[in-house]
């Protein structure tokens, strides 16, 4: 039997997507997207209200941000989770394997409303969902390349893998907090 590995590593992707993910996001208000589940939380501000030792973006909204290593990891919003994905996640990987335009945290225009995340994120994943399918057995076994760090030696099907985890490890902590959100007054 001839498996199609592309067909395959997509699908796990999609399945999430389709069927988990994607329609937990439909809905999603502003106040849930900026809201704070705890105190010093990181998010995504206006620029010049940030209170994180570094705040990036190149747009009206600001991405709080700390580069690593840092002692602890502060809890995140649903807005900064969403950006992580878009740009971190789809958007640097994009560029660098699929042709889209560059992008970085630095400069990236932060969307300051759900709706404008939420089509950036659908635009990102539409993208590489795009790429991945162009992608025969031949490319999906070659080196990911330097653009990938610590993947750069990595089949591309590695990386493939590795956002599949980071979609839906994201995925579910979004989820959890439009959880605990919805139930935050109860």
């Amino acid at each position: 039997m001839d498996i199609d590995c592309g067909a395959e590593l997509l699908g796990q992707l999609e399945w999430h997507w389709d069927h988990q993910l994607r329609p937990r996001l439909d809905g999603l208000t502003d106040g849930e997207y900026f809201w704070e589940p705890v105190p010093d939380c990181w998010s995504i501000r206006r620029r010049g209200e940030s209170r994180a030792a570094l705040s990036v973006g190149g747009g009206d909204f600001t991405m709080d941000y700390d580069p690593p290593p840092r002692a602890d990891d502060p809890v995140t919003t649903i807005a900064w989770r969403l950006a992580h994905l878009i740009v971190a996640i789809f958007g640097l990987r994009n560029a660098s394997h699929f042709g889209a335009p560059p992008v970085d945290y630095r400069t990236f225009e932060y969307a300051g409303t759900a709706a404008e995340a939420l089509s950036q994120l659908d635009d990102g994943h539409a993208a590489w969902a795009k790429g991945v399918r162009s992608l025969d057995a031949e490319a999906l076994a070659r080196p990911c390349g330097p653009a990938e760090g610590p993947f750069a030696e990595s089949p591309m099907a590695g990386l493939v893998l590795h956002i599949n985890r980071e979609v839906i490890h994201h995925g579910a902590e979004i989820a959890l907090l439009r959880d605990l959100y919805l139930r935050k007054d109860s």
